[in-house]
Parts: C-alpha cells; structure tokens; sequence
C-alpha cells in the first residue's frame, strides 16, 4: 500500500506511510466506501466535450452553467490549472483544456493536444478574448506563441501576466520573474 501511494505526484516515502497507516487504522466500511469512490470516479469520469475539463457528463459543470461569459475563453494546460484559477472566484468565463503543453523534447507536438477543437470552437462561437493562462515555460511559452498565431485571426489573444507572488522579496526573485513583474505593470490611478 505504502509503495502505490508513493506513486501519487507529491507524495513522499513518508506521507504514504503515514497515509497507509491512516487508512489501516480506519472502519472496514470506510475502507470499502474509499475503494468504491476510486473505483466510480476511474469508470465515471471523462472530459467535457466541448472543454475537455474532468466531467462526469457530457458537458461539465461550467460549461453547463449559464451565468458564465461565453465570450471569453481561458484556455489551459489542464484541469489542475482550471481549478486553480476557478478557487481565486475572480474568472467567470469558459475555458478550454489543452490537455498539456508543446514539448519536442517530450515527443509532444500540437497534434497531441486539444488545439484543433480550441481553434474550431473560437471560430464557431463568437468569442471575444482568448486569455492564454499556460505556465511561464520553454514549454508553455512556445504554446502561447503558436496558440497566438493561430488565434489571433479570429479574435483577441492575451495573456495572464506574471510576477512576483504577494508576499516575496525583491532580492530573492530570479531575473525572468522580475523582468516578466516589470512587463505586467499596470497603471496606478
């Protein structure tokens, strides 16, 4: 048990211990009703088909949700980073799963990702903006440029800007961070 929950991203020889023990410790019937979750969520849960976020539906819950602005789309590299930005509460918009980053070194080419449904539903919904929400990387920096080429024909393209987290230092923050913190400057009124 300790050796597949170490297989989990982020858990550590000693986190899995303690969750092996955790679980050891726990009523025969929770145990079941935990292995039944995993067992249900596995065979249940697919993508959306039209964003291709985690959904046990056709469509999943915000694309289903008609209080959300259809005319601006945030696309993602996955649905990690969908809930992220969807826990901030400041979003209310649609988005659009790439289901990873552009990655030859990986073997991972645009053909790989869900790029052609994105440029398909931009050019067959009228939406507005695109804000490209990929992670500051060689990887995600490459998405962003090719995903703009391919966009920018059809709408508006823009980018989450990047900086420093609240609460850091200057004198810690390496020179891209600080140099991509001066380029997003906004504006005090």
């Amino acid at each position: 048990m300790i050796d597949q929950f170490e297989r989990l991203p982020g858990i550590g020889p000693r986190t899995a211990q303690r969750l092996a023990l955790h679980l050891l410790r726990q009523p025969e019937e929770q145990i079941h009703s935990f292995a039944d979750a995993l067992l249900a969520a596995r065979s249940q849960v697919g993508q959306c088909q039209s964003c291709f976020h985690l959904s046990a539906e056709p469509l999943c819950e915000i694309c289903r949700n008609q209080e959300r602005h259809t005319g601006l789309l945030c696309v993602v590299a996955d649905s990690r980073d969908l809930l992220a930005l969807e826990r901030t509460r400041e979003y209310k918009g649609q988005y659009h799963v790439l289901g990873g980053l552009i990655s030859p070194m990986d073997g991972v080419g645009p053909e790989l990702l869900h790029i052609q449904p994105l440029v398909a539903r931009v050019d067959r919904e009228q939406i507005s903006e695109v804000i490209l929400a990929l992670t500051p990387s060689v990887e995600g920096d490459t998405t962003s440029l090719y995903l703009a080429r391919l966009l920018k024909p059809f709408t508006q393209v823009s980018r989450i800007a990047y900086g420093l987290p609240v609460g850091s230092e200057l004198e810690y923050a390496d020179e891209v961070t600080l140099a991509r913190a001066l380029e997003g400057r906004r504006r005090m009124d």
